[in-house]
């Protein structure tokens, strides 16, 4: 009975079934949190695991069918490698080269050249999060003078349970599309710690309903205007004939319409998150705080005209998990370009194997090289200094808000394009704006430097 509903719901919104299967369980996350707010808050803690469990594993069945076993496998040989190497940097390496083989495996027997909507989606997910628990688990058999802040909050001084790790992996908020949360926070969840009102439910409803209302209208957005820039139109013959001027604009505007896709699953689970008080992240200046669950800063994402700030906008836990887990364990190479590029090439495979998640990555690496160092010769000009605070500044941001969102949509093409030859097809027909323009900059910038930089300040930069 459900499969011609979905199908004829698929059709009537034009989307492929997947895909409405998908924000489907993103929603159903909504009547879940008002069950265990209302029925479970009080339960003991084993009901609230097995509920967690049989929702995440409902939601699987939902949308993968038999294939659930992918998750359930590398769930409970992760339990076993915490239960039977312990707190050892042989159980991180183990846990974390088979959490990642087995998502690589899944991504080359399943591999087409379209984005699909299969099982090792949420298992992307899932592998961080079980990579991060062996990490918190070694963490938590260290000296708290060893650890910074970030892995004391994290770190987990006991043994989870077989429950506890299942209940963490499959917990409906974040088991699709994430956000990211360590297994310390999940137990706080459960202990009834995570509220504002100390032994009782959180006033977390208006929180969450505003994240929710804010994510449909994203979903809005995206449902409206992508039909209008669809992926495939780069590849025809119409697309190329078009002045170049319109190929480029159409990059700007398919850009900005197809991140809404990410943005709204991820604004309408952190809502879900919110309700059940796991987006709990305590007082500020008297305050209540919900972001811990926060996966967007809208606002921000909206309004930064710099690439660093669609960055810190973007898919906030997990580039808080990568920070973590990787940039800040590889402190002992010495050098944070090369923890960096160790960070994004992890990111890139994490992804997959095609070549376009390199492209991307290696363009995202390069575009935010060049903008620290455009940054700093304003900063460091009298002249820049003082026509970015000018009256002009209202017409140099609509300018650096184009270049921005033209140079945000150039090197997700072949994000989204995936193989060489259709990314490769795109970049010909603009001529490879985006690398000549950033390399240009990269180019004359030291000569910029000479000519709006006083000799004073640059000779005492080179002191420092």
């Amino acid at each position: 009975m459900a499969a011609p509903l979905l199908e004829k719901l698929s059709e009537s919104l034009g989307s492929p079934e997947p895909a409405v299967r998908l924000i489907l369980s993103v929603l159903i996350g909504y009547p879940f949190a008002l069950v265990y707010r209302w029925f479970l808050f009080y339960q003991h803690a084993t009901v609230i695991h097995l509920f967690h469990i049989c929702s995440g594993l409902a939601l699987a069945a939902f949308n993968f069918g038999s294939q659930l076993y992918h998750s359930a496998v590398c769930i409970f040989v992760q339990f076993l490698m915490l239960r039977l190497m312990g707190r050892t940097i042989t159980g991180v390496l183990s846990s974390f080269t088979f959490q990642m083989l087995y998502l690589l495996a899944g991504y080359y027997f399943t591999a087409t050249e379209e984005y699909d909507i299969k099982w090792t989606m949420p298992h992307c997910v899932l592998t961080l999060k079980l990579i991060g628990l062996a990490f918190d688990f070694y963490d938590g058999g260290k000296e708290p003078s060893q650890l910074n802040p970030e892995q004391k909050k994290a770190a987990l001084p006991l043994v989870p349970t077989l429950l506890e790790v299942f209940g963490f992996s499959y917990f409906y908020g974040g088991f699709l599309v994430g956000p990211q949360f360590t297994l310390r926070s999940y137990q706080k969840l459960v202990a009834r710690e995570l509220t504002d009102c100390p032994g009782k439910p959180p006033n977390s409803v208006v929180p969450a309903m505003k994240r929710f209302a804010l994510g449909f209208l994203c979903l809005v957005i995206y449902a409206i205007f992508s039909p209008s820039y669809p992926d495939t139109y780069f590849l025809t013959d119409e697309y190329e004939d078009q002045p170049f001027w319109y190929r480029c604009v159409f990059i700007l505007l398919w850009g900005k319409f197809m991140l809404y896709k990410y943005v709204s699953c991820w604004v309408i689970a952190e809502g879900v998150c919110i309700l059940t008080g796991l987006g709990y992240s305590g007082v500020v200046d008297g305050k209540h705080q919900w972001d811990a669950c926060a996966n967007m800063k809208v606002w921000l994402f909206e309004t930064t005209p710099l690439f660093k700030g669609t960055i810190a906008s973007f898919n906030i836990n997990t580039n808080a998990w990568a920070a973590r887990h990787v940039f800040k364990r590889l402190k002992f190479l010495g050098n944070k370009t090369l923890s960096h590029v160790a960070t994004l090439f992890f990111l890139t495979i994490w992804h997959g194997f095609h070549s376009g998640y390199i492209l991307c990555f290696s363009m995202e690496f390069f575009i935010i090289t060049v903008e620290r160092q455009a940054e700093a010769l304003v900063r460091d000009s009298p002249l820049l200094t003082k026509l970015a605070n000018s009256h002009l500044y209202p017409l140099i941001y609509v300018v650096q808000q184009f270049f921005h969102w033209l140079f945000m949509g150039y090197p997700l093409v072949p994000f989204c394009l995936f193989t060489y030859d259709k990314w490769l097809k795109v970049y010909s027909s603009v001529y490879f704006c985006g690398h000549v323009f950033f390399l240009v900059i990269y180019l004359i910038l030291p000569f910029l430097r000479k000519i709006l930089v006083p000799k004073k300040d640059r000779s005492e930069k080179k002191q420092e």
